[in-house]
């Protein structure tokens, strides 16, 4: 038996459980991803705050996809959170596009190339 395997087998009670923590205790964890949240913001006076907002929309929708594990719709997905809940804003997953990619010119204001 691989060193995975037997990790797998041990740890399979204990997801469970968690998961069933999880779920029972949904709304008191949002909460207080929520109040953690206001609170780092506070403390750094706003500055990370669009940071902030994405992580705390990352961990509330991990939190659901453990809360909700092993539920399947009627299509063999899995369940949609209900709206607003762990849903990040639009601005969070995206990446900031590269300043020229390659294959393009320069920006005008770029320096000429060295001869």
């Amino acid at each position: 038996m691989g060193l995975l395997h037997s990790v797998k087998a041990k740890l399979g009670p204990a997801k469970g459980k968690v998961s069933d923590f999880a779920q029972r205790h949904e709304g008191k964890i949002h909460h207080g991803l929520d109040k953690a949240a206001q609170a780092v913001d506070k403390r750094t006076k706003g500055k990370y705050s669009d940071r902030i907002r994405s992580g705390t929309g990352r961990a509330k929708g991990a939190m659901d996809r453990l809360a909700h594990q092993g539920e399947r719709g009627p299509d063999g997905g899995g369940t949609t959170p209900p709206p607003g809940a762990g849903a990040m804003p639009p601005e969070a997953g995206r990446a900031a596009p590269p300043r020229h990619p390659a294959g393009t010119t320069p920006p005008d204001d770029a320096p000429p190339p060295a001869s």
